[in-house]
């Protein structure tokens, strides 16, 4: 764990977005970081968008490395850390995806032998050529790569839980191999805890690699139902963080809220600092919280076409790298000293069977039931059904009382039939 959690943003290049990797300036790569150091965060999420770098499944282009390092000693020297992102993968709406894997040469990312074996040197590249680099993080996997797996992506590369198993394993391994002891992960979107048909698991998020990884974005149906200003739309990003604690091994894994932001028009702008100040005073009083990395640095050019309208507005800096409001919020809590918050000691039941997510997602019965005890002031966290009998189990996690789905919601706002564990 870190000694104090952690402020940064995922920057997006304020000139050509990440397409700027194929007009390399560093010039303005350095302006933005200026931009973000200015904040008072200390690090960035970075994505080489994957086609450009391995546009072959035998070429993996020096240049593009070469500049993905001068990207990072520019960073290092503003003070700012950073994290690689290797297999984009799936940005902002957009696939990005090699030719070597599409349409005539249409190959699973996930099952087949030599598109495996590309993606691990390509990692393995990337994590070597930063190895050295006394800011470099690690490396994420990719980002959200979970979407080309399943439903609703209209052409999913289908594959079981357990060769997505094989497949994580061999993507850390190749991140490891090239920067041995650094913080290596893997990251996927909500659907992950939420939807039953997804091979990516809720048990793959919180056991492989050195931190679990959760991406919150209320426009999964959470504001939609509950309103920018609720208990559910606030504590959103707080609720994947200890929703995730339920199937960690290690009692105190790390959880990184990896991405977050406030999405037009659901949270209009002139509202999106409030949410911020309370997303992020929300998710600080989660134990075990490596970090909070806003989605995104620089608004999206308007001058690109094409993407969803929320997209143009969701940076903390406009895209001529002015701050708004919504980065004053982040900047002041990067300065802050945060206390560590005190163990969640209620803990709600649910159910280790993947299948059964969807009770975990908005709408939910498991979901409805966390939101209560959170509006109840019960500061709850979440317990696998098959670990809520586990006395070592709880007492690891400091949990003192279990309750289930069940017990909560007839209970509106009394907490009267919550059952205490044994200790």
């Amino acid at each position: 764990m870190p000694p104090a959690v952690r402020f940064g943003v995922n920057y997006t290049p304020s000139e050509g977005w990440f397409h700027h990797w194929l007009d390399f300036d560093l010039d303005s790569v350095r302006a933005d970081l200026d931009s973000i150091a200015a904040l008072g965060l200390d690090h960035v999420r970075v994505f080489p968008l994957w086609p450009y770098f391995q546009p072959n499944r035998a070429l993996i282009r020096p240049r593009a490395v070469e500049q993905l390092v001068a990207l990072a000693d520019a960073a290092a020297e503003r003070g700012l850390d950073v994290n690689v992102d290797g297999l984009q993968g799936h940005l902002s709406s957009f696939d990005f995806l090699p030719a070597w894997t599409r349409t005539w040469h249409r190959r699973n990312l996930f099952t087949d032998p030599e598109v495996i074996d590309g993606q691990a040197a390509y990692l393995r590249t990337l994590a070597a050529a930063l190895a050295d680099r006394p800011n470099f993080i690690g490396m994420t996997v990719g980002n959200e790569v979970n979407q080309f797996s399943a439903g609703p992506h209209p052409d999913p590369d289908r594959a079981t839980p357990g060769q997505i198993d094989a497949w994580l394993e061999r993507m850390l391994a190749a991140c490891e191999e090239g920067a041995p002891g650094r913080l290596h992960l893997h990251a996927e979107y909500d659907a992950t805890w939420y939807q039953h048909d997804m091979p990516f698991t809720p048990a793959q998020a919180a056991r492989y690699g050195g931190v679990t990884a959760v991406h919150s974005w209320v426009f999964n149906g959470t504001a939609q139902r509950h309103g920018r200003t609720s208990v559910p739309s606030e504590h959103h990003a707080a609720y994947l963080v200890e929703l995730s604690k339920a199937w960690a091994d290690d009692p105190h894994r790390p959880v990184w809220l990896q991405e977050v932001g406030a999405p037009a028009p659901l949270v209009p702008a002139e509202h999106a600092a409030a949410f911020a100040e309370a997303t992020v005073a929300n998710v600080l009083d989660c134990p075990g919280l490596w970090g909070v990395t806003w989605w995104c640095s620089h608004d999206v050019s308007r001058g690109l076409a094409d993407f969803p309208e929320l997209e143009y507005s969701l940076g903390l800096l406009t895209n001529d790298r002015r701050p708004k409001d919504i980065a004053r919020v982040l900047a002041d809590a990067a300065r802050r000293t945060h206390p560590t918050p005190a163990p969640r000691t209620t803990a709600l039941v649910v159910p280790a069977d993947p299948e059964r997510r969807t009770a975990l997602a908005p709408g939910g019965d498991l979901y409805d039931a966390f939101f209560r005890l959170t509006a109840d002031g019960a500061r709850p966290t979440t317990v696998l059904d098959d670990r809520a009998d586990d006395a070592d189990h709880l007492r690891a996690r400091g949990i003192t009382e279990v309750v289930t789905a069940g017990q909560v919601l007839p209970a509106a706002g009394t907490g009267a039939a919550r059952a205490t564990a044994a200790e």
